[in-house]
């Protein structure tokens, strides 16, 4: 444990150690400490009231009121979210002008009034902001009884002099530097707690408030209302010796009636979360590289030392819990009830705008309640925002995961909803539901709605996504045919297919889905496509001949190269659709999956910029031409970072979580910018296939496996550089694919002709793996041919010695997986 000390006093010292300016006021977190925080501003000289501290006492007489225990401390009307605390070096002298259980910190917030104020932060136990009393233009707040503690603890957050400043309070004027002086108070409960990192010591940068340990960090501003567990509620165990695993390993261990997935990288160990909150892949299986777990399923990424979530899809992030290292074992210690959630919540701050529900105006206005609107509004309450934020949507429903819609027809709203209404009334996100924007006038910031309601806004986010193409064909008007876009759709889909004849129109992923899904409702199931194959231009002639046959021997009927002339009803409801072909189909129901357009036409007279086919245009940091405009989603074209920025229209689930988020953190003028490798899947008859990249445009596909197996991997080329892969059954390849290519390395059309790829971190160069996994004689036979020239080019490309080309040799003999295993331990 750490005596106080211990803690240096010295501002001038922090304050040059960590590069921070003077003049700075903000509230203070750390752990489950109760932090009263002083600030200065400099320059100035501020009047002294005794023991009462206020606005305007000076820093000796607040110090001396608050040492007292009878300081009153004002709350201003806009709280700052809460900060990590700067921890100073071990070896710094105190100051004997201090008391004991005084020290100073020094760290950066913006736009914080600079005059003296003092500041009262309510107990981590018993709420998880500023009390609700103090909100708006408040009385003087609690008595603050700092007591004399004996100790600190070693748990307190270091300094980040890599953070960045963010906005708070709604306010996006510009950061300013700012100082600060904090004291704190210990709980009893937190007394004599020892916290453990890997090394087996006391971490600095991690403490314990809920059975995890918890990191702070940029995303991290407010903490959440969470018991502290008592010992009887966590287990500790010892999983493993430390020789057990090599740097680069994952390994799912056992602890109590729950798991854990532990990780050696750069000889530290971290225990994590061992599903994947999305949709629960065992990230055992995934990718391990450059610090974070990407999932085998879908692309998530977790960093490693915090559990956060760094990449999508998804919301929520991974339980860290202890571990520690005695005598060569490796020991790990959880809440039960952490590892039975297995998804954590990031801890958002709360709405403190006085005008929040009842008001014609919002600090951030977000039209569209996808993906893309959804991590917006989460993000901004992440970053600390604390002032009004709508997020409108013409749906009935709260979000939903859209994704789930084609693939579960008969799911119900609630259990798509992606987060409960009380988490939106607890974070001050307000909802608008069946809410039509009409038209936005940029000039006075305001949006119109179709009822004559007007919002002004000072930050807008546009993410309305697309509409669904339909039929332009005689008869389109009749009952029974259907485009899937709300739960209410699909669900009448089903109950309409159930027994009876079936008919898809679009052999695309949505098309295909819904096909998939009826087989085992409808009576019978056909696909009409205007295309030779399903998927052509996407997966290419052979990936998608191989699919179809899979359908077609899951009784799915296809009639291509055609198209609906014709929608035949009786008594006004769907009974045949007749081709082109001059083929007559009987149909009870019919599905329309043809594409989409952007829903964009609200804004053509607004000012705001549309291409020439209606999709709004945005740069990196996803903004429109008009300042404080932003767009994300199905709805906008973007730079794609690794294809040279080119201005690419990326309609999928994942691709709008990323965008949704770089928005928020610019509408905080944090100057993110968007660089993720676009990531899907689709499942059909039990069978998942995974894409990553870009592939519009490919002009050779490469294919490593058994396509009549169905177990596979595509690699899509343009010219020389692979832009896009596919696989089914043959997990984590994508996974990897998509690691490489977020690196902003280049993978070449030979690297992957015949082999395969590994991961590997930035600066490293590409690994050589023989794809087979000693499958298929064939295959066998032209590696044997080809294996100078293979282990050459994997030799050079790890930057190994030609010797290094020996240790491949002899594991060929016995077979192509050998090979993979000897590359992989180079990792």
């Amino acid at each position: 444990m750490t005596t106080p000390g211990k803690f240096s006093s010295n501002t001038n010292r922090l304050g040059k150690e960590n590069g921070i300016k003077r003049d700075m006021c903000a509230s203070v977190v750390a752990g489950s400490l109760t932090l009263t925080l002083l600030c200065c501003g400099a320059g100035r000289t501020p009047r002294a009231r005794g023991p009462q501290c206020s606005r305007s006492a000076s820093p000796a007489s607040a110090r001396s009121a608050l040492q007292a225990g009878r300081s009153r401390a004002r709350i201003p009307s806009a709280c700052p979210p809460a900060l990590p605390l700067a921890r100073p070096p071990a070896s710094a002298e105190p100051d004997a002008s201090d008391s004991p259980h005084t020290f100073i910190s020094v760290h950066t917030c913006t736009n914080v009034p600079s005059h003296l104020q003092a500041l009262k932060l309510s107990s981590w136990h018993g709420s998880s902001s500023v009390s609700e009393d103090h909100r708006g233009s408040s009385p003087a707040g609690d008595i603050v009884d700092l007591g004399q503690p004996d100790s600190l603890p070693s748990a307190l957050p270091p300094a980040r002099p890599d953070l960045r400043p963010f906005t708070m309070g709604g306010c996006f004027s510009k950061p300013k530097p700012v100082e600060l002086k904090i004291e704190v108070v210990l709980p009893e409960k937190e007394r004599g707690k020892e916290e453990l990192s890997a090394s087996g010591k006391g971490s600095p940068r991690a403490y314990q408030g809920n059975g995890t340990a918890r990191h702070f960090h940029a995303e991290e501003r407010l903490p959440t209302t969470q018991p502290y567990p008592s010992p009887q509620d966590c287990v500790e165990a010892t999983v493993c010796h430390v020789k057990d695993l090599e740097n680069g390993q994952m390994r799912e261990v056992e602890l109590g009636w729950g798991k854990v997935l532990l990780v050696k990288d750069n000889g530290e160990f971290h225990a994590l979360g061992h599903k994947c909150p999305h949709y629960g892949a065992p990230l055992v299986k995934g990718v391990l590289s450059r610090g974070r777990v990407r999932c085998p399923w879908h692309g998530a990424c977790f960093n490693i030392s915090t559990g956060d979530l760094e990449d999508f899809p998804g919301l929520d992030s991974l339980h860290k819990f202890q571990v520690k290292i005695e005598k060569e074992k490796v020991t790990v210690r959880a809440s039960k009830q952490a590892l039975q959630l297995q998804r954590r919540t990031k801890v958002m701050a709360k709405c403190i705008s006085p005008s929040a529900g009842h008001s014609s105006s919002t600090n951030v206005l977000i039209v569209g309640a996808g993906a893309a609107g959804l991590v917006c509004a989460e993000t901004l309450r992440q970053e600390g925002f604390s002032d009004r934020i709508v997020l409108c949507t013409l749906d009935r429903h709260l979000p939903y995961d859209r994704a789930k819609l084609s693939k579960s027809l008969d799911a119900q709203p609630e259990q798509l909803a992606l987060r409960p209404k009380e988490f939106f009334r607890a974070y001050g996100i307000e909802m608008l539901t069946e809410a039509q924007v009409v038209t936005v006038d940029v000039r006075n910031k305001k949006a119109v709605f179709k009822d004559g309601f007007k919002l002004e806004y000072s930050k807008l986010l546009l993410a309305p996504g697309s509409s669904p193409k339909t039929l332009n064909c005689k008869g389109k008007d009749v009952e029974n045919v259907f485009t899937i876009r709300t739960p209410e759709d699909a669900n009448r889909v089903v109950r309409l297919a159930r027994g009876r004849n079936a008919v898809v129109v679009g052999a695309g992923f949505l098309g295909m889905e819904v096909a998939a899904y009826l087989t085992e409702k409808a009576h019978s199931v056909s696909v009409v496509e205007l295309e030779e194959t399903p998927f052509r231009r996407f997966l290419g002639e052979r990936v998608g001949r191989a699919l179809m046959k899979m359908f077609e021997n899951n009784r799915v009927k296809f009639y291509m190269q055609t198209e609906v002339l014709e929608l035949r009803a009786q008594e006004g409801k769907l009974q045949e659709v007749v081709l082109k072909s001059s083929k007559v189909l009987r149909a009870d129901v019919c599905v329309v999956g043809i594409g989409a357009v952007p829903a964009t036409g609200f804004l053509r007279q607004s000012g705001i910029g549309l291409d020439s086919r209606g999709f709004i245009p945005v740069n990196k940091m996803m903004q429109t031409n008009v300042p404080g405009v932003f767009a994300a989603g199905d709805a906008v074209t973007f730079p794609l970072a690794w294809r040279n920025n080119r201005k690419v229209n990326i309609p999928h689930w994942q691709m709008a979580h990323a965008q949704g988020r770089v928005a928020a953190q610019n509408m905080l003028a944090q100057e993110a910018e968007i660089n993720t490798v676009p990531y899907l899947w689709t499942a059909m008859f039990g069978k998942s296939l995974r894409y990553a990249g870009y592939g519009e445009g490919f002009d050779d596909v490469i294919i490593q496996g058994d396509l009549e197996e169905l177990k596979f991997v595509a690699f899509y080329t343009k010219g020389d550089e692979v832009i896009a892969v596919a696989s089914m059954n043959y997990d984590p390849i994508v996974s990897k694919v998509a690691e490489v290519l977020a690196s902003g390395r280049a993978i070449r059309k030979r690297e992957v002709d015949p082999v395969d790829l590994v991961s590997m971190a930035p600066g490293q160069a590409l690994a050589a793996d023989v794809i087979t996994r000693a499958e298929g004689k064939q295959n066998r036979r032209h590696v044997l041919a080809h294996r100078e020239r293979i282990l050459s080019s994997a030799a050079m490309d790890l930057g190994r010695p030609p010797g290094h080309q020996e240790r491949l040799l002899l594991p060929l003999e016995d077979g192509p997986s050998k090979a993979s295993a000897v590359i992989d331990s180079w990792f």
